[in-house]
């Protein structure tokens, strides 16, 4: 019988996690699943107990919060997989505020929907991205895509809020962020032989498809062709960026002349006057890193996710 390794997050979506719990455990219950659920303490938990969950030999580690949870159990999985120990499918079952890791992978945001997902343990083999650079020089993995500039700002300004929740408090949070980050920093942007100068008020390197909860940053985004899809907006005046948030939410931005789309393995980015903010599936990478370094990992991890013909 599969053995699940349940790792809830119990401070997910504002206490949403530790609300989940007793929903989670009857219908994995009536799937007649086995599972074993543990609840984090710290940060960085639950990396450690997906981790621990491979060299004990579950059948499957199990993230149960938002696109943060994830992103540490995937590290976790990443770094027994490093470490030799071998590896184990990963679910998500999301209570978190954006889900876009989820999202991009084809995993429901319903959480009974998830649960049924577990059930069917339908896989696929997907990519992972890392980073080097900011506060992680020895590097960090991430799922959906890594933010630089604007909407890593936006997701800052997001978590700062509490009274919104879920893609209303990234909405907010963008309109903020288009009179609190103006001045967009002179970057290189170095891929496929190229270098890019320019004043880029966003560069987003995705592997997923979308983030802040419904901004389409690469609307076609595939999580196992083994590139990256970048969006890279130059600086642009404030009247126009209100114009380009309808493209981003509909994932026409490539339309418009400001944004320039590819698609690589690798790539650098590195600030030549001012710094970047930065995120990787909407955790802090750095406020003010000089360079960040990239590169695609392709047919990684095996993420438990709806079959194609699920999915809308």
């Amino acid at each position: 019988m599969t053995t699940y390794k349940i790792i809830v997050n119990p401070v997910a979506g504002r206490g949403a996690g530790e609300r989940a719990i007793p929903q989670i455990e009857g219908v994995l219950s009536e799937y007649g699943l086995d599972f074993d659920l543990v609840r984090t303490e710290a940060p960085w938990h639950a990396a450690n107990l997906a981790q621990e969950a491979v060299a004990a030999g579950y059948d499957g580690v199990v993230a149960v919060g938002g696109d943060g949870t994830a992103n540490e159990v995937l590290n976790g999985l990443m770094r027994a997989k490093q470490a030799g120990a071998g590896t184990c499918p990963m679910g998500i079952l999301c209570v978190g505020r954006g889900n876009d890791f989820a999202y991009g992978m084809g995993i429901p945001t319903d959480l009974e929907t998830g649960c049924q997902v577990l059930a069917q343990s339908h896989r696929r083999t997907m990519d992972v991205g890392r980073v080097v650079g900011g506060l992680y020089p020895e590097g960090r993995y991430f799922g959906n895509g890594v933010g630089i500039g604007f909407d890593a700002v936006v997701g800052f300004e997001a978590l700062k809020m509490t009274r919104l929740h879920g893609f209303p408090s990234y909405l907010v949070a963008v309109l903020k962020t288009v009179f609190l980050y103006y001045q967009a920093p002179l970057v290189t942007i170095e891929y496929d032989g190229q270098a890019i100068k320019q004043y880029s008020l966003m560069i987003s390197i995705m592997n997923g498809r979308r983030m802040g909860g419904g901004f389409m940053m690469a609307p076609q985004g595939q999580p196992d062709d083994g590139l990256f899809d970048l969006c890279i907006a130059r600086q642009v005046s404030r009247a126009r960026i209100f114009g380009l948030i309808p493209h981003f939410l509909r994932g026409t931005q490539a339309t418009q002349e400001p944004i320039q789309t590819g698609r690589t393995r690798r790539v650098v980015v590195t600030a030549v006057e001012g710094v970047l903010p930065a995120h990787a599936d909407g955790e802090t990478l750095c406020t003010d890193g000089r360079r960040l370094e990239l590169e695609l990992l392709p047919r990684q991890i095996e993420i438990i996710c709806q079959p194609p013909e699920a999915i809308e």
